[in-house]
């Protein structure tokens, strides 16, 4: 199973224990925590009660992008559904797609810190966000009580995943592949003067949220990097005074 957990910009060291709590009883073990305000913590050991493994293997990094970089599905976590440009779905519904995709790439669930959530910088890096459904009295939702309730989902549809834990298929496009990917379309682009006409100025957000709901593989990545190289070396031999500015082939 390659499935982890990221938990980003977290204040109190309690929720990560308890997250980590919730992790364990669900069967997960990998976690990352982005720029923590403490830990290691003696309140992160206290309200892990019993699932201390987990946080010792914990992994701490500087940003969301370094925590997902190879992953090929990566899931952000909300607790606002209003007009958001990304595809959100329920618990259940993300669950059984982070268990398909584990079977072929490594899978992240990102949750964001307490009051601020996730930013957009962090949303561009997700291919969905889940949004959990609450009263309507009362819609606060503790980040390890959240973990706890997307981990369950992900049990149950990995119960119910045939051979989840057996990589199938060619592996998904890693965020990483993708933002070499974006990199190179963004120069040929350049290259080719094509500009956003709507005058926004929200080209590659928008070209980042079309390709995320695709979620390729990386043949299909691959091919996408060829036909980019192809264009710049058609624009070569045509004597184009612009030198081609592409990022590294794979």
């Amino acid at each position: 199973m390659s499935i982890r957990i990221v938990m980003a910009g977290i204040s109190h060291p309690g929720n990560i224990g308890s997250a980590a709590r919730a992790m364990k009883t669900m069967g997960l073990e990998q976690l990352c925590l982005v720029a923590p305000e403490r830990f290691p913590a003696t309140e992160a050991t206290v309200l892990a009660a019993g699932a201390d493994d987990v946080l010792d293997r914990a992994r701490v990094l500087a940003d969301v992008r370094s925590a997902v970089a190879d992953c090929g599905f990566v899931v952000g976590t909300t607790a606002r559904s209003r007009h958001l440009p990304w595809r959100t779905v329920e618990p259940r519904e993300a669950a059984r797609e982070i268990a398909a995709a584990s079977r072929a790439s490594e899978v992240a669930v990102v949750f964001g810190a307490e009051r601020t959530g996730l930013t957009n910088e962090d949303l561009e890096l997700c291919h969905a966000l889940v949004t959990i459904p609450t009263g309507s009295a009362y819609g606060s939702l503790n980040v390890a009580m959240a973990v706890q309730v997307v981990a369950y989902e992900i049990l149950l549809a990995l119960r119910n995943e045939p051979d989840s834990g057996r990589a199938t298929g060619v592996p998904l496009a890693s965020a990483r592949d993708m933002e070499q990917f974006y990199l190179h379309l963004e120069h040929v682009l350049e290259e080719i003067e094509f500009r956003d006409r709507t005058g926004e100025g929200h080209l590659m957000a928008r070209i980042r949220r079309m390709f995320n709901r695709v979620v390729p593989d990386q043949n299909e990545i691959n091919i996408l990097r060829g036909i980019l190289t192809a264009v710049q070396g058609k624009r070569r031999r045509a004597g184009d005074p612009h030198a081609p500015r592409s990022a590294s082939q794979p």
